[in-house]
């Protein structure tokens, strides 16, 4: 595979880090991760794909080499404004794009905003909670989701980053989260998505500890709707059959894509391209 190459780019005064691979003036393909996750990631996805695309990997603010916020505020909002400044900062005009859980709400939502920039468009597990759920957030009164999330960050923002007393315990910490996958990817998930923490030669993971809440005032079901039917290219839905996540070609989210079709990818969880990636790999091949 061709040497990763390391670039950064500035978005609302962040300093935010990409990992790109591939001729540079080769079609581009945008790969972003879920939370809690890095950009390097991608690596077995990438040597499969190779040659034929310049392919991109963002970090996502507070994660995998990008900087953290001041203020711990990591919101949807922000996020797609981030990946829109990304396609100013590297002058990508068009792209076919991949995203992953909050990547995939990411990179949907874009596609929705500037439909123009996005020539195919791959969701993972990547439209959000499902429809029961956000009808039963809504339900709730909003000074009470307010109470609960100032609470909730409360904590977050206390939250301090685990740290290992060696790669290896860290190591062990990651497989332990996921059994399923192979341990040599585990191992390199683990070596790109920690750090050195100390000069006793600890580490830990990347990511800021305050990621992960889920905003009060966040987009209400009639909004997504509106969004998804603005994305205007060929979009594939992927979700794993063993997953947590809604199946959106049963909960009716699908149907809100001009251009959508729904794949499920057996014996596969919420990491689908992970569990399967020879499999994640064909659909790719085929679709784009």
């Amino acid at each position: 595979m061709n040497a990763p190459r390391s670039g950064y780019y500035m978005s609302q005064r962040l300093r935010l880090h990409y990992t790109e691979w591939g001729d540079p003036a080769a079609p581009p393909l945008i790969l972003q991760h879920g939370s809690l996750d890095h950009g390097r990631s991608w690596d077995h996805i990438v040597a499969r794909l190779l040659p034929g695309w310049r392919i991109i990997a963002p970090d996502l603010r507070g994660h995998g080499d990008s900087a953290w916020t001041p203020d711990a505020a990591y919101t949807m909002d922000d996020l797609v404004f981030d990946h829109a400044m990304l396609f100013e900062a590297l002058k990508i005009e068009r792209a076919h794009v991949i995203g992953h859980s909050l990547g995939g709400n990411v990179v949907t939502r874009h596609a929705g905003i500037r439909p123009d920039r996005v020539i195919k468009l791959v969701s993972i597990e990547g439209l959000g909670p499902s429809p029961d759920m956000l009808a039963k957030t809504a339900a709730e009164p909003i000074g009470e989701r307010f109470a609960r999330w100032i609470e909730a960050r409360s904590r977050g923002l206390e939250r301090q980053r685990p740290v290992f007393p060696s790669i290896e315990a860290a190591y062990q910490r990651l497989a332990k989260l996921h059994p399923q996958l192979p341990a040599a990817l585990v191992r390199q998930l683990t070596v790109d998505g920690t750090r050195a923490a100390d000069d006793a030669g600890g580490c830990c993971f990347k990511s800021d500890p305050a990621i992960g809440l889920m905003y009060p005032t966040e987009l209400g079901i009639a909004e997504r709707e509106e969004l998804w039917r603005a994305v205007t290219c060929e979009t594939l839905l992927i979700y794993g059959a063993d997953s947590w996540a809604s199946n959106p070609a049963t909960d009716g989210r699908a149907a809100h894509f001009r251009h959508g079709r729904v794949e499920l990818v057996k014996k596969a969880g919420h990491w689908l391209h992970h569990d399967q990636p020879a499999h994640f790999i064909a659909l790719l091949r085929e679709f784009l």
